[in-house]
């Protein structure tokens, strides 16, 4: 592949989530992102994944006061009276610019995260563009956000999140990005009802987030009091279905 084709291939669906998320992409992706959201679940689930990594990171922004002197200088900037009168518009509004710095702060946080995810070199992100038309509004149940499981490793970092889709019996699985195993094992992931043997749902990716089916006959298990973990084994998996290795992360099961 040459280096023009490689630079030109599409983002995968779990950077482009990424991207809706911190706000990087333009009006038409935006929306074509947004018409996505609406009808794909799959899509909806890693969107929603990236909004709870991000989320604690936006809490800890602090509002900023704008001094006086930037105000003067946008209103003559933007053609305006330099004194205040008249009906204030959303450049006027103290609200809309701490947004617009909690989503710049957002987005550069993101950037970093991004940056670790193996794919191909992407263009730098422009600054986040105002959109004026309002936002479609989901349906109620695409907009009740889906319990995510987080599979964490034994020093409390998350490993994976696991979104589950009853209705199709599959986990989503959303990997934080890591370095692969030293001596060439590979994660498995395992589905442990209470009480019972584990049972593999097959292996997972480190690095691309992707659907795990879940058999029919163990789908009852897909429920809390449940504990989904995985473990590294050799390549092509744990042999006889019993796990071998060390569990490298797990998480307690959340349903709503």
């Amino acid at each position: 592949m040459s280096d023009e084709q490689f630079q030109h291939e599409p983002p995968s669906d779990d950077l482009l989530a990424a991207e809706y998320v911190v706000g990087v992409l333009d009006a038409a992706a935006r929306r074509a992102a947004q018409a996505r959201i609406d009808g794909e679940p799959a899509f909806a689930a890693l969107v929603l994944a990236w909004e709870q990594r991000f989320a604690a990171l936006l809490d800890g922004i602090d509002p900023v006061t704008v001094p006086e002197q930037v105000w003067l200088r946008l209103r003559a900037r933007l053609g305006w009276s330099p004194v205040e009168g008249g009906k204030r518009g959303a450049w006027q509004s103290v609200g809309f610019w701490r947004a617009a710095t909690a989503v710049a702060a957002a987005a550069a946080i993101g950037a970093v995260v991004i940056g670790r995810i193996p794919q191909a070199p992407v263009p730098a992100p422009q600054p986040p563009q105002v959109v004026v038309q309002p936002a479609p509004t989901p349906a109620p149940e695409e907009a009740a956000a889906k319990p995510v499981t987080t599979l964490a490793h034994d020093d409390g970092t998350p490993g994976w999140l696991a979104s589950i889709d009853l209705a199709r019996g599959s986990v989503l699985m959303v990997p934080v990005p890591a370095a692969a195993d030293a001596q060439g094992r590979v994660p498995e992931l395992w589905l442990i009802p209470a009480g019972e043997a584990p049972r593999s749902l097959g292996l997972v990716s480190i690095d691309k987030a992707h659907s795990v089916s879940v058999p029919a006959d163990i789908r009852r298990a897909l429920a809390v009091g449940s504990t989904l973990a995985i473990t590294l084994e050799p390549q092509g998996g744990a042999p006889q279905g019993v796990p071998t290795g060390p569990i490298i992360a797990k998480g307690g099961i959340q349903i709503i």
